[in-house]
Formats: C-alpha cells, sequence, structure tokens
C-alpha cells in the first residue's frame, strides 16, 4: 500500500461530498427525495427564466442522447404548456432512477435545494470529524477544495448550512462535473491547473475506489473513505484507507 498522506507533504486537500464528509443516507433520503418532489412546482415556477432555460436545452441534448443510444428514456415535448413541464420532469426523475451524474440534472437539482435551504426545510449533515478537521487544515495552511458530482451551487449551500454552521469560510474552491467526469484522471489535472498546486501536493479522499484510481493515475496522493453506510468498495492495494478525518493529516 501506498504511504499514507501523513508521510507526504500536502499542500491541498481535495475531498468528496456523499460518505466523505457527508453521510450517504442523507443525500439519498433527504436531499434527492427533495428534489424529486419539488421538481414539478419549482419548473412551472422558473420554466422562463434563463438560467432555468440554460439548464433545460443541455437536459433535452441528453435525453435525444440517450435515445440515440436505445436507452428508451422519456420523450420530453417542446413548449411552454404543461404537457411540457410533466415530460420533463418525468426525464428528471429517470436520470434520478438511473442515478445518472448529469450535469444539468445536477444543476437544476441545486437550485431546487437552494430554495429548500434558504427556507429552512433543509439543513445539512457533515460527519462530527469533519468541522475539526477543516480547521486544523486552515491552521496548517493547507487549501481545501471539493470535487462532487453535484453541482457547485449545491456544495456551496451544503457546507454553508450544516448543523454544525456554515462551513464554506474553510473552503478554497469548488469542482463539479464541469471539469469532467470523476473517474476521469484528466479531471484532477483539471483541478489541479485550476488551483495551482502540482497534483503530487494533492490528497484526495472519496469513498469510490473508481475514483482514487483516476485522481492517483493523475499523481495524486489518495485515501478511501470509509464511512457508516458507504457501499462496499472492491480491494485495492493502491489507496490507503480511513474512516475518520482524525486519521488524517495530524
Amino acid at each position: 500500500m501506498t504511504a499514507t498522506p501523513n508521510d507526504i507533504a500536502v499542500s491541498c486537500v481535495l475531498l468528496d461530498i456523499e460518505g466523505t464528509t457527508t453521510p450517504i443516507d442523507f443525500v439519498y433520503q433527504i436531499l434527492f427525495p427533495y428534489a424529486r418532489e419539488h421538481a414539478r412546482d419549482y419548473l412551472t415556477r422558473h420554466w422562463s427564466s434563463e438560467e432555468v432555460r440554460d439548464d433545460l436545452a443541455r437536459l433535452r441534448e441528453e435525453r435525444d442522447a440517450d435515445a440515440r443510444q436505445g436507452n428508451n428514456p422519456p420523450a420530453i415535448t417542446e413548449g411552454l404548456h404543461e404537457a411540457a413541464i410533466e415530460s420533463t420532469v418525468a426525464y428528471f426523475h429517470w436520470l434520478m432512477d438511473c442515478d445518472r451524474k448529469s450535469t444539468p440534472l445536477k444543476s437544476l437539482q441545486g437550485k431546487i435545494w437552494e430554495e429548500g435551504y434558504r427556507s429552512g426545510e433543509l439543513l445539512s449533515q457533515v460527519f462530527d470529524d469533519v468541522p475539526r478537521a477543516l480547521e486544523r487544515w486552515r491552521q496548517q495552511s493547507k487549501q481545501v477544495c471539493i470535487f462532487s458530482s453535484g453541482s457547485v451551487l449545491a456544495q456551496k449551500l451544503l457546507f454553508g448550512h450544516t448543523t454544525a454552521g456554515d462551513l464554506t469560510g474553510f473552503i478554497n474552491a469548488y469542482f463539479d462535473t464541469s471539469v469532467g467526469a470523476k473517474a476521469d484522471p484528466e479531471s484532477y489535472r483539471q483541478i489541479s491547473a485550476g488551483v495551482g498546486v502540482p497534483p503530487s501536493e494533492f490528497v484526495f479522499i472519496s469513498d469510490v475506489i473508481a475514483e482514487l484510481d483516476a485522481a492517483h493515475a493523475a499523481g495524486m496522493q489518495t485515501v478511501l473513505s470509509v464511512r457508516p453506510g458507504n457501499r462496499p468498495q472492491p480491494p485495492s492495494e493502491l489507496h490507503a484507507a480511513i474512516s475518520t478525518f482524525n486519521e488524517l493529516l495530524q
């Protein structure tokens, strides 16, 4: 197994969210059902807004690609009438059922969650060790960045409205799938360039081996997050494993 990041120079900690900073149950039992339940109402009220129109255009492009690939997605009706909204919601739900890491889907979810956070209906969860680790890493002058399939907006909302308070002051940058897929090494090279720190000075922490493999291929140090409720991962000798951030970069 590779050396743990405690043994090497790390300038930037790159964090996944789901299963790393935040319980999977919060995402799948609270955030996703909230987006599903409120999608129709949100789209009805914001159908003509410029930002939503951009998401809808990209959603239609993705739906057409699904159709060409034989995935049998629900059809999306064009126009501004109720049928167009209903058909878009059907495809929105279909993507969620597929657990698709779709950029326009994640963008719309973030906008829906924003209303939930602003109204107080949503309050996000982080593991108890996360706030302490963020404070410790700031004292060590390390940058902390987030890379999640959720949109940058959704990331900022999550860390800005936690049961431990607003944690956004500890985070230097946010990255979503607009830089690339999480299982693509090039995504991590793009993040490294964006932060201005060599890949070798990053440690990426995630609960998914495929993502860690990609970051490792890009030259980053990697750590597997083993949290309660996380999905089992295939064995790997490439990545150190931790169950709490208290084990990391003391």
